[in-house]
């Protein structure tokens, strides 16, 4: 069955993209923690991490490292966070979040509408600072 994220994935929902590639995608999650707040996700759709092969798994975890230094380099938290949690979508994601406390973590912080000129800047923000990585 075809969660949000794969139809993320395949163009039929919106959502603000921060990296693409044949195996995985990074886009902003709609009700982020804090600013930058990224998801990346395989393309194929498993519900557990711990079902995903390793080398995709693998892949996941290179492309987090590489999203979370560029997210260290814009916003210049304490820490970016990484966590697993996988309930609330059956498809496996990481989330990235800048953080200056462990309380930054807490879904119950999330944004709940946050505005679409905020969204925008995260995902300007979070592109340029991949692509001063790339330099």
């Amino acid at each position: 069955m075809a969660s949000v994220f794969s139809k993320i994935i395949a163009g039929e929902l919106p959502a603000r993209f921060v990296y693409t590639d044949d195996q995985c995608v990074a886009f902003l999650s709609i009700n982020p923690l804090k600013p930058g707040h990224t998801l990346v996700v395989p393309r194929v759709v498993v519900e557990h991490w711990i079902d995903l092969d390793a080398a995709t798994w693998g892949h996941l975890t290179t492309v987090s490292q590489h999203i979370g230094t560029a997210l260290e380099q814009a916003y210049r938290p304490a820490k970016v966070g990484l966590m697993l949690a996988g309930l609330e979508v059956p498809h496996v994601h990481v989330h990235l979040v800048p953080i200056w406390t462990v309380h930054d973590l807490d879904f119950a912080n999330a944004e709940a509408n946050p505005s679409e000129e905020a969204l925008d800047e995260a995902q300007r923000t979070v592109v340029q600072a991949l692509d001063a990585l790339e330099r």
